[in-house]
């Protein structure tokens, strides 16, 4: 079984809010000043952003850091409690 690899919920994340946000990844590419090739590798969870990048990523989003990984913490442990066959009640 594959684990639940950090950069590929973030990369998910940041495309989600990319897409609620109704940006473009040249838009955040450009008010974050990281390129677009790199954003787009990060998008994908091929590659782990440094948290200078991610604070720049999610300003670029007018979403604050702290948001960003709160996000990110409740999607891995939810998947990770899904894993142990945990159901969270709703």
């Amino acid at each position: 079984m594959k684990g639940i690899l950090i950069r590929e919920v973030m990369g998910e994340t940041l495309r989600e809010l990319r897409g609620e946000a109704g940006m473009t990844l040249r838009q955040v590419s450009t008010a974050s000043m990281v390129s677009l090739g790199y954003l787009s590798e990060i998008e994908r969870g091929h590659k782990e952003a440094s948290s200078e990048v991610l604070a720049s990523i999610a300003q670029a989003l007018g979403v604050p850091l702290s948001e960003l990984l709160g996000m990110v913490t409740m999607k891995i442990s939810a998947r990770e409690m899904a894993r142990r066959g945990i159901g969270i009640a709703a």
